[in-house]
């Protein structure tokens, strides 16, 4: 199984987010299984034409996200993406609660804020 990368060099999206959101995409959907190495830096760059920092910008973020792990010099790996996503997730609302709460919101404003977050991200 290869990775599959399709960066499109006209969208307003910069390149390093293009190749960070198609892996943890992949990585969601089992189509990258736990565990499996990911290219080098260096590789993953020259393969997509792009700069070293770049891919390591994309690498840091999906490190950070949970999404994938890099274990010294054996390389990089997918993590279990899914329950970091779903952890990050559930900290991410648990903390717009408090917010909301400390704000003085009732429910349905904190929850009518939220719907319509998602609604600009998400499409109606």
């Amino acid at each position: 199984m290869t990775l599959q990368i399709a960066l499109d060099p006209d969208a307003n999206v910069p390149p390093y987010e293009q190749l960070r959101s198609q892996i943890a995409d992949q990585a969601r959907s089992g189509r990258l299984p736990v565990g499996r190495k990911l290219p080098t830096v260096r590789g993953l760059a020259e393969e997509l034409g792009l700069a070293a920092n770049t891919v390591a910008k994309a690498y840091r973020a999906l490190e950070a996200d949970g999404v994938i792990e890099t274990r010294g010099r054996a390389g990089t790996f997918v993590a279990a993406a899914g329950d970091a996503a779903e952890r990050h997730a559930a900290a991410a609302a648990a903390a717009y609660a408090r917010e909301a709460h400390r704000l003085g919101l009732t429910r349905a404003e904190a929850q009518a804020a939220v719907a319509d977050a998602l609604r600009a991200v998400y499409g109606a």
